[in-house]
């Protein structure tokens, strides 16, 4: 099997560029990755998976901060002028995006499940070398939108997995479940297909994310700690406009109440029983320098060590947005964008990486590294371990230009070749134990 492994790498690592550029140079934000799902789903319409869509994969009230109406209606219309079918947008229509891959060898044996994310972010890619992306032609071809965290070298991994499984088809035993999730960055996208029972069944869950810690390629983590809860909060203040000159007295300053949110916020108290965090990553206010700004909206999030410590944030966070509403006289609408919960790993899981990736040459297991940031996924791992499976999250190490969500933010691509060969090898070696959820039970 060893022999196998290695040939395919071999074979796949040029595959897994190109995707990784493809997708790098046509990035799309959360519930818009219309193009996206098109392309990587075509990908694998006649390697024997069976492919779900739309309200197929997710539930779509579960979904969380789904943009407006206006801006998903015109990111349609600019994948059907991309080429993408009208009749397969229509399953997607309204910001139903990603899909799920199901491979069922008809064999008795386990039921592993991955996860693979597909969104970017709406940050403007540098564009000027040394930044590789720029340098060799494959920098973001969207305006406003970039594959600024990794997940275009995700998309590119699930593929490389759907190919070896394909290939192999032949000689594994039990059901493959690879989802391609929507809207990571936010905490938007994993509730929602959770919530549609795709994890329900699986006896071993497997994910992991590129880049994170600034190590050398090949370098992965078999199991990820410190994952910390997250909540995103948008706050709307309305006031009421009026002649800043003329009649200053009769407006009631929606900016002003914003801004002295924003000094606040960022002075909660830290809480003494682990990490917690607070950030205004975006203030939009007023109309014109000569007019009392009537409206004020602000993107928040807050994460926590634990769900407790999220909580806590939270709670002062409301606390004093309300506070800084009343001290202006106006009124305040706060609306849920999104959320992610702590997880833990399988204690177990790293020990069984280890064995399982210990004839490669290319690979450097480390037991395990800290995330220290927040990750939808969790409520994946959180859900197959509540239904008796198990799960873990690697990261896929690799030198850092510029940190993630930075306008530079790159990986060595090899990278790539490192996470997918650590998910075959797992897979392969969890095969071979032949344990599922019922034996884990027992």
């Amino acid at each position: 099997m060893a022999d196998v492994i290695d040939r395919f790498m071999e074979e796949i690592e040029p595959h897994l560029v190109d995707q990784r550029r493809k997708r790098h140079k046509y990035p799309e934000i959360g519930f818009a990755e219309y193009v996206t799902t098109y392309e990587l789903s075509e990908q694998l319409t006649h390697k024997g998976f069976e492919l779900f869509f739309g309200r197929d994969l997710l539930t779509s009230e579960e979904r969380m901060g789904v943009p407006s109406e206006g801006f998903l209606e015109q990111q349609e219309q600019r994948a059907l002028g991309y080429g993408v079918p009208l009749d397969f947008l229509a399953q997607m229509k309204g910001g139903h995006t990603g899909f799920a891959a199901v491979l069922d060898t008809g064999k008795k044996g386990p039921n592993f499940a991955y996860r693979f994310d597909i969104d970017a972010l709406p940050i403007e890619e540098e564009g000027n070398p040394p930044h590789v992306p720029a340098a060799q032609a494959f920098r973001s071809e969207v305006p406003g939108m970039m594959h600024a965290c990794g997940h275009d070298g995700h998309a590119a991994i699930g593929l490389g997995l759907a190919e070896y499984l394909a290939k192999e088809k032949g000689s594994l035993r039990g059901k493959y479940t690879l989802i391609f999730q929507p809207a990571e960055e936010g905490g938007r996208g994993a509730k929602a297909v959770v919530d549609k029972g795709w994890l329900d069944d699986a006896d071993y869950f497997l994910s992991g994310h590129v880049g994170i810690h600034d190590l050398p390629s090949g370098t992965v983590a078999a199991s990820t700690s410190k994952f910390l809860a997250s909540s995103k909060l948008n706050a709307k203040f309305i006031g009421k406009s009026a002649h800043s000159g003329l009649e200053p007295n009769a407006g009631r300053n929606a900016l002003l109440a914003a801004a002295s949110a924003t000094m606040h916020l960022h002075g909660i108290s830290r809480h003494k029983d682990g990490a917690t965090r607070i950030n205004v990553g975006t203030l939009h206010a007023g109309s014109g320098r000569n007019i009392i700004a009537d409206q004020a909206l602000m993107e928040i999030e807050t994460r926590g060590e634990t769900n407790e410590l999220d909580e806590y944030m939270q709670d002062q966070a409301l606390r004093i947005l309300r506070a800084s509403a009343a001290m202006f006289d106006v009124e305040l609408e706060t609306e849920h964008m999104g959320k992610a919960v702590s997880a833990d790993a399988d204690p177990g899981f790293a020990e069984i990486v280890e064995r399982a990736c210990g004839a490669s040459k290319r690979l450097n297991i480390v037991p395990q590294l800290p995330i220290g940031a927040s990750e939808d996924v969790t409520y994946m791992m959180e859900r197959v371990r509540e239904c008796g499976g198990k799960a873990t999250f690697m990261i896929f190490a690799s030198p850092l230009p510029a940190g993630h969500h930075h306008p530079r933010f790159d990986y060595e691509e090899q990278a790539l070749s490192a996470g997918l060969e650590a998910l075959i090898r797992t897979t392969e070696y969890l095969l071979k134990e032949g344990e599922t959820r019922e034996e884990l039970a027992d």
